[in-house]
């Protein structure tokens, strides 16, 4: 007598509508758009800005939550009724929450209690529900805990987001990029700046750039205290990555105090840290200089990618910088966009300012870091 088990043809009908939906939802979804922003003709030099805040849940992390969902799909972890628990620090949550609620499933967010209320707000419009812990460390012992008291499924965006993802292509973000580029003057970039919270997206775009066999080189912004920049100098030292200890990071979405399982420091080509005032001053200066409101990680970027603009003028380099606008400011108006919220926190972002200004007249960089 046959006597082994099976699972029910039900749980792959609904599985497999699960997918369906997914997939529509992206198809009726365009791409998010490749702003080109404006500087001095005789540097030569284009820079592009990949507005992620136009998806629907307004962040790049829209991108990872359909992965990590589609991830979780076809290896059989998320079924009917499972509920879906994941540590973020917001963003994720956010568009995480989004695709629970469109498959009808329950959904926890762990966060830091720091997180931005705006964020908070967004993840419960969405219907998840959020459980905020008062040490950000905490945060994957928390999620692993609810998961085991609900029989749910912990999505572990820190682990997965760098095999969740297609590096290959399959309308990832570098792919996105590069078509978006291909009639421009410089359409293989001399660089791409992002940050790293998870890791996930430094690993797809250095990983595609080398599949492609492009002359592209992958930088990362890393904010104050994060333990990304010496875990990548640990490795080029020949050391172990993981052992390396940092701090919470005050600028949400990027920098951690761990260098996280989806952090590939081999695929980068250069990580610098950022002051988190420069940060703000940056992110401030694109809504001034550009019309375009963003977060504090888009500021992130910002600092560095003019840092890697100003030594390709130095050079006398010409070719295209890309990169990434996260999410929106919106998010933030009660924490980095509040100046008493930032004095209380003593970040001051005014010896910054004038640094962007003077660059954008003569090219030149006069801060180290």
């Amino acid at each position: 007598m046959n006597t082994a088990s099976r699972r029910p043809a039900s749980e792959r009908t609904w599985v497999d509508n699960a997918v369906r939906q997914i997939e529509a939802d992206a198809t009726r979804s365009a791409d998010t758009h490749l702003h080109r922003l404006s500087l001095p003709a005789e540097w030569g030099i284009d820079l592009y800005l990949k507005d992620e805040s136009t998806h629907r849940t307004g962040s790049l992390k829209h991108r990872l939550a359909r992965s990590l969902f589609l991830y979780g799909l076809v290896n059989g972890w998320i079924t009917e009724g499972t509920t879906i628990v994941e540590a973020s620090s917001g963003s994720t949550a956010v568009s995480e929450a989004y695709y629970a609620q469109l498959l009808g499933l329950d959904f926890v967010a762990v966060m830091a209690a720091t997180t931005s209320a705006e964020k908070i707000d967004l993840i419960e419009r969405f219907g998840g529900t959020c459980h905020l812990v008062d040490d950000p460390g905490s945060v994957y012992a928390e999620a692993e805990r609810i998961t085991a008291e609900t029989g749910g499924h912990y999505m572990d965006q820190f682990t997965y987001a760098e095999r969740a993802t297609d590096w290959r292509g399959n309308n990832n973000i570098a792919e996105s990029i590069f078509e978006q580029l291909a009639a421009e003057t410089h359409p293989v970039p001399a660089w791409v700046v992002v940050g790293a919270g998870t890791g996930g997206t430094s690993a797809t775009i250095g990983r595609y750039v080398r599949y492609h066999r492009f002359g592209t080189r992958l930088a990362v912004g890393d904010p104050e205290g994060s333990a990304f920049l010496p875990a990548w100098e640990a490795w080029h030292d020949g050391g172990y990555p993981a052992a390396v200890v940092g701090s919470a990071s005050r600028i949400e979405g990027i920098g951690r105090a761990r260098p996280e399982p989806s952090f590939v420091p081999s695929v980068i080509d250069q990580v610098t840290r950022v002051p988190d005032g420069a940060s703000i001053a940056a992110m401030r200066h694109l809504a001034d200089w550009a019309g375009l409101s963003a977060g504090p990680s888009t500021g992130t970027n910002l600092w560095l990618t003019w840092q890697l603009i100003a030594g390709m003028v130095e050079r006398g380099e010409s070719g295209s910088v890309v990169t990434l606008l996260c999410d929106s400011g919106d998010r933030y108006g009660r924490s980095h966009r509040d100046p008493e919220w930032l004095a209380a926190r003593g970040i001051d972002p005014a010896p910054y300012t004038g640094v962007i200004e003077e660059f954008l007249e003569s090219g030149t960089w006069r801060i180290g870091g």
